[in-house]
């Protein structure tokens, strides 16, 4: 008799993707048989980029990885990866204030739903400082996200960019 597949959920905005992000789904990948990145539905966010682009820019970014599902969800987090039958939850932590708001949120959850583990992944110093706030903050005032984003992210806010230079013009 095998086992199942161990399956882990990073759920998450991803709005935009970046390169910190990228980083802590590589690694979370290697230590689950599959992993879903589950975008949280928000309708009262207004995002830079539509819940079917986000999707589909992880689709792209991953589309080598078949061990990597993007999928979305609303509601409670730990319903989600119950019908999912996951084992585990990954969060990626960039700061103290991170870990104190995750552990609070692990601990909700494992109160929900013992079950589902939450495993806590720091990003490579290399990305650790990036977060999807300051990316936004970057592209409103015309800054340079080189290093930041993955290619297929930043190709779309070029596009952007350049289309709303040719309305304002």
């Amino acid at each position: 008799m095998t086992d199942a597949p161990r399956l882990a959920v990073f759920p998450g905005s991803f709005d935009p993707l970046t390169l910190g992000h990228v980083d802590v789904i590589e690694r979370a990948s290697r230590l689950f048989d599959r992993l879903v990145v589950a975008l949280l539905v928000n309708p009262a966010k207004s995002p830079l980029f539509s819940v079917d682009e986000r999707k589909s820019i992880i689709q792209e970014v991953f589309a080598s990885r078949p061990s990597i599902e993007v999928d979305t969800f609303d509601g409670l987090l730990v319903d989600y990866a119950r019908r999912r039958r996951a084992t585990a939850v990954v969060r990626g932590l960039r700061s103290g204030g991170d870990l104190d708001y995750e552990l609070a949120m692990a601990s909700m959850n494992r109160h929900l739903d013992a079950d589902v583990e939450t495993v806590f992944l720091t990003p490579s110093p290399g990305v650790a400082f990036i977060s999807s706030r300051l990316v936004k903050e970057i592209v409103a005032h015309g800054g340079s996200v080189d290093g930041l984003v993955p290619e297929a992210v930043q190709a779309r806010l070029l596009r952007r960019r350049g289309a709303a230079t040719r309305r304002n013009a």
